[in-house]
């Protein structure tokens, strides 16, 4: 069982920026594919960005293509979601989530965070 912590979301007007962190449980988290979904209000969840398990490669969603960055520390077993230039369309519920194995992208996670708001005033 892998548990998923996330932090950093927060309030932050349009324009600014927010680093959001994932932490995993367990010793194999290298083997886990890491993506971060996002639900807005009303809306379906949606893809956002993805992270191989070496890191090797991403992948990130054409509504954030260049103002989101995904990366991860596997010495620190952390994804992070660095989100630059926020628009009020990027407000949502954030989930971090891992895919044993997977490729990047993903759509069907084998384990999902609690998320983590992130609201964006205009």
């Amino acid at each position: 069982q892998v548990q998923l912590v996330e932090s950093g979301g927060g309030l932050v007007q349009a324009g600014g920026s927010l680093r959001l962190s994932c932490a995993a449980s367990g010793r194999t988290f290298n083997t886990y594919a890491m993506g971060w979904f996002r639900q807005p209000p009303g809306k379906e969840r949606e893809f956002v960005a993805a992270i191989s398990g070496s890191g090797s490669s991403t992948n990130v969603a054409d509504s954030v293509k260049g103002r989101f960055t995904i990366s991860r520390d596997n010495a620190k077993n952390t994804v992070f979601l660095q989100m630059n230039s926020l628009k009020p369309e990027d407000t949502a519920i954030y989930y971090c989530a891992g895919k044993k194995w997977g490729t990047v992208p993903f759509n069907t996670p084998d384990y999902w965070g609690q998320g983590t708001q992130v609201t964006v005033s205009s």
